[in-house]
């Protein structure tokens, strides 16, 4: 039977014809060499046919089916009119399709073609070779195909899938929740040198507030604040109570003021320790807005995960997964050591004792074990987190009842470590909450047709009223009209008599 090659270019489907020759049954190399020069490429491939696809949106249907590992309407009729027929054959008792040869590069859309067409299909190394000659020297094998037709082809399609991936991403609320998380890390870092540098800064003027104030982001306020501590005065009591919450600390900085061991500093200097403490200042409270934001889009995303073990715990799972879904798809045991990746491959190479826990140590539940439970507390919460992550990959609605009934469970399991308690069943906790669900989906059903039947009657109430009213002005418009009409009558009667 004939072996063919199928080639799939931005511009069209292309089927080639494997002639006998002694270069493809030998190595690798061999191929590769063959396949460089167009004079022996040539030799052993012809054109067989080439359907061009009939516009751009064709063009990308069929390549998002070909990522896909999907065969399309067209690739099919193609197929069919230009290869010779697959024949039943049988074997034993089975009877099965065998037909001709087909090389393709993919070996998913290979095992399609099989399957519907019954093709013999090969996808190795050397028809990855054999298509990579075939796409160098494509302009010579089809006539009036340009390279430049080529590349502005490729590029266009090219452009067009990229736009159609990024505009119809599934993990699109995942790389917010991805980005705020690496950036919310990356302030708290920028945040902690900042205001090291502030308080080492200003504190060669005044360093009695360093003790007194220990917050950083009350620190740069109160130093943007009192500036020259020469010039503090009563005046700025309320200024400071109002930063500090405290009226006392407020009369104690100003006692500290008037008996500094600080040096004096110049008005330029004073002015760059203001400038920066006003930056810290702004990133503190920029730090404040993006933790909103990131707890927003958790509860949009993943309300059950963030409710089971925290917005920025749960933010750190899914940013090292990659996505929800990845996050879904890992089993309890990789959940929990999700983070000590390291440690890991350590303890693997040194056959040592592998990690307990990953970033979900950062959890407070393992804070509040006991040693010797840390790691039966951890293997817990991940299985929690698990089912977790999946519900709110996996569920139509969204909300926290699963999440917070999963926290219950944690919280009964750390219970049952300190005093022996049994915990509910998982199976009873979750039938719980689908029957909570239940009662609320079928109370928003009975309340819609009550609203439905209340605008209907407040519309029907409207269109009376608005009918009496037409009648009213109808009866007023014939009313006078009648009156109008008599006194024309009496004035012809009065003529006449004249």
């Amino acid at each position: 039977m004939p072996t063919f090659l199928l080639f799939e270019a931005a511009s069209g489907y292309g089927l080639f014809e494997k002639l006998a020759s002694e270069v493809i049954g030998s190595s690798l190399d061999e191929v590769r060499k063959a396949t460089s020069e167009l004079s022996r490429l040539s030799k052993f491939i012809k054109l067989k046919a080439f359907m061009p696809f009939e516009s751009a949106e064709n063009a990308l249907q069929n390549i998002n089916a070909l990522t896909e590992g999907e065969m399309t309407e067209l690739l099919k009729n193609f197929l069919e009119m230009h290869m010779p027929k697959a024949k039943k054959v049988k074997d034993g008792k089975k009877k099965k399709k065998s037909g001709a040869t087909l090389m393709v590069v993919d070996k998913k859309l290979g095992n399609c073609i099989k399957e519907v067409l019954g093709y013999n299909v090969v996808s190795n190394e050397k028809v990855e070779e054999l298509l990579r000659g075939i796409r160098m020297h494509l302009h010579h094998f089809i006539d009036k195909l340009r390279p430049e037709d080529i590349h502005q082809t490729q590029l266009a399609l090219s452009h067009s899938y990229s736009r159609c991936k990024v505009k119809f991403n599934v993990h699109r609320v995942d790389n917010m929740i991805i980005q705020s998380i690496a950036l919310l890390d990356q302030i708290d870092k920028d945040l902690n040198t900042f205001a090291m540098r502030v308080r080492e800064w200003y504190g060669w003027h005044f360093p009695e507030l360093v003790k007194i104030s220990g917050d950083n982001y009350i620190f740069a306020k109160l130093a943007n604040l009192i500036q020259h501590k020469e010039k503090l005065t009563e005046d700025a009591l309320p200024a400071m109570e109002e930063i500090l919450m405290d009226s006392g600390k407020a009369k104690e900085v100003l006692e500290a003021a008037r008996k500094s061991m600080g040096q004096e500093l110049s008005v330029v200097d004073m002015a760059n320790i203001s400038l920066f403490a006003q930056r810290v200042v702004k990133l503190s409270e920029y730090r404040k807005n993006l933790h909103n934001y990131l707890i927003k889009k958790m509860n949009d995303c993943a309300p059950n995960l963030s409710a089971l073990i925290g917005e920025q715990v749960g933010a750190r799972l899914i940013s090292k997964a990659g996505s929800l879904t990845n996050l879904a798809k890992y089993p309890a045991s990789t959940v929990q050591i999700l983070g000590a990746e390291k440690a890991l491959f350590r303890a693997m190479k040194t056959k040592g004792n592998t990690p307990k826990y990953g970033l979900i140590f950062h959890s407070t539940f393992i804070g509040r074990a006991q040693p010797k439970n840390k790691g039966r507390i951890s293997r817990y919460l991940a299985n929690k987190c698990s089912i977790a992550s999946r519900v709110d990959c996996f569920s139509e609605e969204l909300t926290d009842k699963y999440g917070l009934k999963l926290r219950d469970q944690v919280e009964e399991r750390l219970e049952f470590y300190k005093t022996g308690a049994t915990p509910r069943k998982n199976l009873d906790v979750m039938s719980e909450v689908a029957k909570e669900l239940k009662e609320e989906r079928s109370k928003m059903e009975e309340d819609q047709p009550k609203k439905s039947s209340k605008k209907k009657r407040k519309r029907s109430e409207d269109d009376g009223a608005a009918d009496k009213k037409k009648k009213k002005k109808k009866d007023k418009k014939s009313a006078k009209n009648g009156a109008d009409g008599d006194k024309k009558k009496k004035k012809k009667k009065k003529n006449k008599a004249a």
